[in-house]
């Protein structure tokens, strides 16, 4: 479980989905970038790396042809980390969220 955790991407979008609430909010925005190059490199890790992984552990629900997100049956598991992380976010180092 920890593994997942392991790449701020995924750090990112976990702790997003978890304050996401789908019947009021926009979409939650993946990546961030400051070029279309980074952005691009982004997609194809996301895509290829860590929505697989997330999804492997249960954690998010992928549906690659739509790029829709959103969480997954074993999500509860992992929200007590993740709230914490978020909770301290000001304590954390600045890459790490």
């Amino acid at each position: 479980m920890i593994d997942a955790l392991a790449d701020v991407q995924r750090r990112k979008l976990l702790i997003a989905l978890m304050e996401h609430n789908p019947q009021n909010d926009s979409p939650v925005a993946i990546a961030d970038s400051d070029s279309e190059a980074d952005a691009i490199k982004r997609l194809v890790t996301m895509n290829h790396v860590h929505l697989p992984k997330l999804a492997d552990y249960g954690f998010i629900e992928w549906d690659s042809e739509s790029h829709q997100v959103t969480k997954g049956p074993n999500f509860d598991e992992i929200r007590p980390l993740l709230e914490l992380l978020d909770g301290h976010e000001d304590e954390l180092p600045t890459d790490w969220l």
